[in-house]
């Protein structure tokens, strides 16, 4: 056989092979005609439109009801529409959460509710049961108070958390400034808006809004029309229609002049940016595939020149990216990225180079294809789930779309050209228009900014305030003043010398995993300290009868001078009572900052082997509440910031029970519940 298709191959004529040249990419052909599936319709007498998308494939069905709104302005009660949706699964008029729970796990399937959803899923068998569950959850909610108060001490502990939180406090911001507090994208939660809302908001918010004449519901899955039809009208055909109120709301405006919002976070080891303005961008405008295309090359993705520009040629972020939406209300044009805080300016420059760029540089054909192919590959990738054909004709009936718009995608999108991106890119991404937020630590990236615009202090709610402005240090404060106040503080030279052996023990949570931390010391010769999980050690440091080691999960490390000093530095107990015995410490009092709200001195450490870091003391109370060091990374030099806190008076000394160990993309809190000061440790226990 095979001797046979070679000698086909030779019949071809050498004229027709040497007119191939594969020196160049064949030109793309015309978009391919694509027929995607209508779903059956039909509306309840109340007016309730259902759509239906049979799929045979599998024994399953999903129900999904959505509304027809963008959103309320909330105001001083932000956070009732979102709590509002989760109180709805906390129980019915006839069972309460966990008798639904427990009914819903039965039928083995899933009711979810959100402020403006609620869907259900489950095999088809099951599935009558189920909806019968689901018209319950959304008709006959009980609204129990005391659900509301567990989700609203979920939501307060959210809050704080949120509070700390670099990108949070940047989302904040930039909706607040873009879209003003009279705009339902403008609404920003606190503890005290979530603390307003009571059981009658939420009932008057649902009896106001969910109506049948405002609601679609979406069958897919292995059902028929008929059977969706009779499940509709069984369960939610006696839901009564009414009048929903259609709020309008003024367009949000791009600012007249690009301008810098600050939001100092004296914690941050790195800067969270976000680039941000209005669009007026509908869904299913003309523009909107061309746009697409524009944006996906801007910065889409891993292929989009941010990326590229900000990580890969520059080395600045992780990843940087730029997105452009589409919406009723108003759309809008972002891009963000988080950076070391040493490049916050210069990052800050790339995104502007690469936003003129697009607006002043022809896009190459062959840049323009590639995205183009990609997108084409990704919409025909999503055909072959049934839940995109229902929600094409989902979105086909909410924003009043062509009735072919989904038909002619691809058509669509194979007609943009690089003239029409360059058209997109200077139409909606406008440097000279736009909210710069950077959230950070103000006293390092600050400087530099006003040449980007005016540059402006905002608090994390988005309320304007002054700049941080700095400290200045009495001219008899010293290192060696408040290293001996700290000493001090922790107890004083009698307690701390009567110290002979430590031992703690503390735990961690990462991604769900728990992390045991323990540590034990003779002072000032043997110290041990390891990291497990499940039994499995992932970092181990030892010191003992002068002989150093560490290891992780790969095995032991080498140990170098600077590892040996920070070792000694932790088994003498109180490392600034060894700094101040060793000979080649250098301190610098580097002036005044605040931690967690109160003023701490930085102190600057370089010691004899070349390390460096800084230690923060509570000007108040002089422990110490902060450290910063550096260490190299896969993306250069990078700060780790650990605070320290929850100070327990063991045997006459101060110890901290909590470090929180912040690397920018990760938060580890570390907790010791286990505290004990001259246990007898032997020397056998250190190991």
């Amino acid at each position: 056989m095979k001797k046979t298709i070679i000698a086909l191959f030779g019949l071809l004529p050498l004229t027709l092979l040497a007119q191939v040249d594969r020196s160049k990419a064949p030109q793309p052909g015309p978009a391919p005609a694509i027929r995607i599936g209508q779903p059956a319709t039909f509306t309840l007498p109340n007016g309730l439109k259902v759509f239906v998308v049979e799929n045979t494939k599998l024994p399953r069905v999903s129900a999904t009801l959505s509304f027809n709104m963008d959103g309320i302005v909330e105001g001083q009660k932000a956070g009732l529409t979102s709590m509002g949706g989760e109180l709805l699964r906390r129980g019915t008029v006839k069972m309460n959460k966990a008798q639904l729970d427990e009914a819903i796990d039965q039928l083995g399937g899933n009711i979810g509710t959100s402020a403006f959803s609620a869907s259900a899923s489950s095999l088809k068998a099951n599935f009558p049961k189920l909806i019968s569950l689901l018209s319950d959850v959304v008709l006959r909610p009980s609204f129990s108070a005391t659900e509301l108060e567990k989700i609203r001490r979920q939501e307060l502990s959210g809050l704080q958390a949120a509070k700390d939180d670099p990108n949070s406090i940047a989302d904040n911001v930039t909706n607040r400034l873009l879209y003003g507090k009279d705009h339902p994208y403008g609404d920003i939660e606190t503890e005290e808006t979530v603390s307003n809302v009571k059981v009658g908001d939420i009932k008057n918010f649902f009896s106001t809004y969910w109506k049948p004449n405002n609601a679609y519901l979406v069958f897919v899955g292995d059902i028929t029309a008929a059977d969706a039809k009779k499940l509709s009208a069984q369960y939610f055909g006696a839901w009564k229609s009414g009048v929903v109120p259609r709020p309008t709301y003024k367009t949000p405006q791009a600012p007249a002049k690009t301008f810098v919002a600050v939001v100092d976070r004296p914690a941050s080891v790195q800067s969270v940016i976000n680039f941000a303005a209005p669009v007026e961008l509908k869904p299913g405008a003309p523009d909107v595939i061309p746009a697409s295309v524009m944006n996906n090359i801007l910065g889409g993705g891993f292929s989009g020149r941010l990326f590229a520009n900000l990580r890969e040629k520059h080395g600045f972020t992780y990843g940087a990216y730029s997105g452009l939406k589409s919406d009723r209300l108003v759309g809008a044009f972002t891009a963000e990225a988080s950076v070391r805080n040493e490049k916050t300016d210069s990052a800050i420059a790339e995104f502007i180079n690469e936003f003129n760029r697009i607006r002043t540089e022809a896009v190459p054909t062959d840049e323009e294809s590639r995205m183009k192919n990609y997108l084409s590959g990704q919409f025909a990738r999503s055909l072959e789930n049934p839940a995109t054909i229902a929600g094409f004709a989902l979105n086909i009936a909410k924003y009043n779309l062509p009735k072919d718009y989904y038909q002619n995608y691809l058509k669509t999108l194979a007609a943009v050209s690089p003239t029409d991106v360059q058209a997109m890119a200077k139409k909606y991404v406008n440097p000279g228009n736009m909210l710069v937020v950077v959230v950070g630590n103000a006293k390092e990236i600050a400087k530099g900014l006003d040449k980007y615009g005016p540059v402006k202090s905002y608090n994390v709610y988005g309320q304007e305030v002054p700049a941080p402005t700095a400290k200045t240090v009495d001219a008899s404060v010293t290192p060696q003043t408040i290293l001996q106040k700290a000493i001090d503080a922790y107890g004083g030279a009698s307690a701390i010398a009567a110290v002979k052996d430590l031992s703690m023990t503390g735990s961690a949570s990462v991604q769900g995993m728990n992390i045991n931390v323990t540590q034990k010391q003779i002072v000032p010769t043997a110290f041990v300290q390891e990291v497990s999980m499940q039994g499995m050690v992932l970092e181990k440091k030892l010191l003992k009868n002068g002989q150093y080691s560490q290891s992780g999960q790969g095995g032991a490390k080498p140990v170098d001078e600077k590892d040996k000093e920070e070792m000694n530095e932790n088994a003498a107990f109180i490392p600034e009572v060894y700094m101040l015995a060793q000979k080649g410490y250098q301190f610098a009092v580097k002036g005044i900052e605040p931690v967690e709200g109160k003023d701490a001195y930085a102190v600057q450490v370089k010691t004899p082997a070349g390390r460096e870091y800084t230690n923060f003391y509570d000007v108040a109370t002089g422990l110490l509440v902060k450290k910063t060091t550096t260490q190299e990374g896969p993306q250069g030099t990078m700060t780790i910031s650990s605070l320290v806190g929850n100070y327990k008076n063991v045997n006459g000394v101060n110890i901290p029970m909590k470090i929180v160990n912040d690397m920018g993309m990760m938060k580890i809190e570390i907790n010791f519940n286990d505290v004990k000061v001259n246990s007898g440790l032997k020397a056998e226990d250190i190991k």
